[in-house]
């Protein structure tokens, strides 16, 4: 599978808005790949049959992985676009504000 955990680097976001911090795309791409290994378990629980409770548990922690790497993603391009008001910064709260209602 290949890595497309950041698909942000090198390109703007849907907002317009490029991720320039190289530390909170770091942090995005640890909790993708975290993700990533999370799910790798839930598949073998359920080929080898675990139980629902295991199965959940492991799905429970995929999904908060996701959850906060999208939330990071949203936070760092809001403190872009409010560090830059001449960048359209009205259109692209607005689109950023609906990305975040999306993952809550």
């Amino acid at each position: 599978m290949a890595d497309a955990s950041v698909a942000t680097e090198g390109k703007a976001m849907s907002g317009g808005t490029p991720f320039h911090d190289a530390e909170a795309k770091r942090k995005v791409a640890n909790r993708l790949k975290r993700a990533q290994g999370q799910l790798a378990a839930v598949i073998d629980a359920v080929e080898s049959e675990a139980g629902c409770r295991e199965v959940v548990q492991q799905l429970s922690a995929v999904s908060k992985a996701i959850d906060r790497a999208g939330f990071l993603i949203i936070s760092t391009a809001l403190r872009e676009c409010l560090t830059d008001p001449d960048g359209g910064a009205e259109e692209q709260r607005e689109e950023l504000e609906k990305l975040f209602l999306t993952l809550a």
